[in-house]
């Protein structure tokens, strides 16, 4: 059974009144196979691994003695999760914690996993978990913040002259001996498929094989700059056109995005097995 969510159905752009307790209908998922199959990707055969990392930063609840409790939270939806969480129902559905008591901190771990799993599931007959890990204030000075790291693109003086996807821009050398080589850029921005609200993002480029050109790559970047796409499908469109226009052999596109109401989303998505990004920060965010 197909999950029947339109961006048009959610609640971005609406007012909405705040749930003041614990409730988990708010989450909405919308569906990642429509914008994926407009990119030539076929449902049951993607052509990358990786996770959508999102770090919420407004998260509290109540004890059992009715005294509010703060966390950071790091969720990991894997990449094959055949739904997205709309991001303006997943702060609604996190508002909806500030007034409900729990237990301890673990409880409201298990209550998120189980939630946000059922949801990024839905409608696909199969399930499959979510990870969630929440950083208590005790622990906050931990947490990192760091530039991408790589070449960066920025440096180039370069013409922009378009702002829509354009992939042939892209290009590499295959005369050229095989490079193994890391490109970030800051420049990366897209704005909301449905409100138009400007999303803010850098993006962390690594490749194995022909050089590619930096020049191109950053016009591409920067091509985004009106595009109307969510987070996720923006990150996968750049993995998709740059391993399609430059054929590397293996391929990492990491996509940081700045926070809007106290959450980031940011897509990995990667060629070959290996370990996900640490929960990090640029400055930006």
């Amino acid at each position: 059974m197909s999950l029947d969510n339109t961006p048009e159905q959610s609640k971005l752009g609406r007012a909405s009144a705040y749930a003041d307790q614990y409730d988990p209908s708010l989450l909405f998922p919308i569906p990642r196979a429509t914008q994926r199959e407009a990119m030539g990707i076929r449902e049951g055969a993607l052509p990358f691994f990786g996770a959508d990392l999102w770090t919420a930063f407004e998260l509290s609840w109540l004890n059992p003695r009715g005294k509010p409790q703060l966390a950071i939270a790091h969720f990991t939806v894997p990449c094959e999760t055949p739904n997205i969480i709309e991001s303006k129902s997943f702060k609604l559905y996190l508002n909806s914690f500030n007034s409900s008591v729990f237990v301890d901190q673990d409880a409201v771990r298990q209550r998120l996993r189980a939630d946000l799993s059922e949801a990024v599931w839905r409608g696909s007959g199969r399930t499959g978990s979510v990870g969630v890990k929440l950083v208590p204030p005790a622990a906050f000075e931990n947490e990192k913040v760091r530039e991408l790291s790589g070449l960066d693109l920025d440096r180039l003086d370069i013409e922009c002259s378009q702002y829509q996807p354009a992939p042939e821009l892209l290009a590499s050398d295959t005369t050229q001996a095989p490079v193994t080589e890391t490109l970030t850029s800051r420049l990366l921005k897209s704005n909301c498929l449905v409100t138009g609200q400007p999303d803010w993002g850098s993006v962390e480029i690594r490749y194995s094989g022909p050089p590619i050109d930096q020049a191109g790559l950053l016009a591409y970047i920067v091509s985004f700059r009106n595009h109307n796409e969510f987070h996720e499908p923006c990150a996968e469109r750049i993995f998709t056109d740059v391993w399609r226009r430059c054929q590397p052999n293996k391929l990492a596109v990491y996509a940081r995005y700045t926070r809007r109401g106290g959450l980031d989303i940011n897509p990995f998505r990667t060629s070959w097995p290996q370990a996900l990004p640490e929960n990090v920060r640029t400055a930006r965010q």
